[in-house]
């Protein structure tokens, strides 16, 4: 352990106080992405399986069989669900009222992503400012040196210049991938919670009372 902590303190001390901040981001994207993850388990992202047999037998006009379906569903939008089922008719001001709740269920689970995506697009430009810090110190000393220029110094110099562009788009590529992948099962999510909305409304896509775009939307749930 004492090992580890003089490694990380020779480490900062190489890359001076750009290194610092790039790790402390790192440990905050870090502990960001673990309370996302756990989030994301405890809503059942993507466990829709009772949901999608829910909707499947609202859109048959089975009702009641739907409700318990979807009651027994540990998805996050399975309260949606039963919230909608539970409703009478086809308005427009209750369309609009599922909608948002739709939309405010998916807000829940984006929140933290505006500082995970600033911590991507932050590091390596944070990377890149230690960089030309630390080229400026170099051609400082060489200007300094004179005519007696030690070029394995100013190599070394260099290097350590470079050691924060690295740091930083090491900091910054996993943060943006995960983010996507994150986003990525979000859009399902929020397609899922419109189709709710769709079925739920037009039981069954034969109804003529159902306009033509909730009859899409809600075939969209069986494809």
């Amino acid at each position: 352990m004492t090992d580890l902590l003089d490694a990380l303190q020779d480490f900062l001390a190489l890359g001076g106080p750009v290194v610092a901040i790039l790790l402390a981001m790192s440990v905050l994207a870090l502990a960001l992405v673990l309370v996302k993850l756990w989030q994301f388990r405890r809503a059942g992202v993507g466990d829709h399986a009772a949901l999608i047999t829910a909707l499947d037998q609202a859109d048959r006009g089975t009702t009641q069989a739907a409700l318990r379906q979807a009651a027994q569903a540990r998805s996050h939008l399975a309260p949606l669900a039963v919230l909608a089922l539970n409703a009478t008719g086809d308005t427009d001001a209750l369309r609009a009222r599922l909608t948002g709740l739709a939309e405010e269920a998916i807000a829940r689970l984006q929140s933290g992503f505006r500082l995970l995506d600033s911590i991507a697009q932050v590091a390596p430009l944070l990377g890149l400012f230690g960089t030309v810090l630390g080229m400026i110190t170099a051609f400082q000393a060489l200007q300094e040196a004179g005519a007696n220029v030690d070029p394995s110094a100013l190599a070394g110099g260099i290097w350590v210049a470079l050691l924060t562009t690295a740091v930083g788009l090491g900091v910054a590529m996993p943060a943006a991938l995960v983010l996507t992948w994150f986003e990525s099962r979000i859009a399902r999510e929020a397609r899922l919670a419109m189709q709710i909305v769709d079925v739920a409304l037009c039981r069954g896509l034969a109804q003529d009372s159902c306009p033509m775009e909730a009859r899409a939307g809600a075939a969209l749930a069986h494809a």
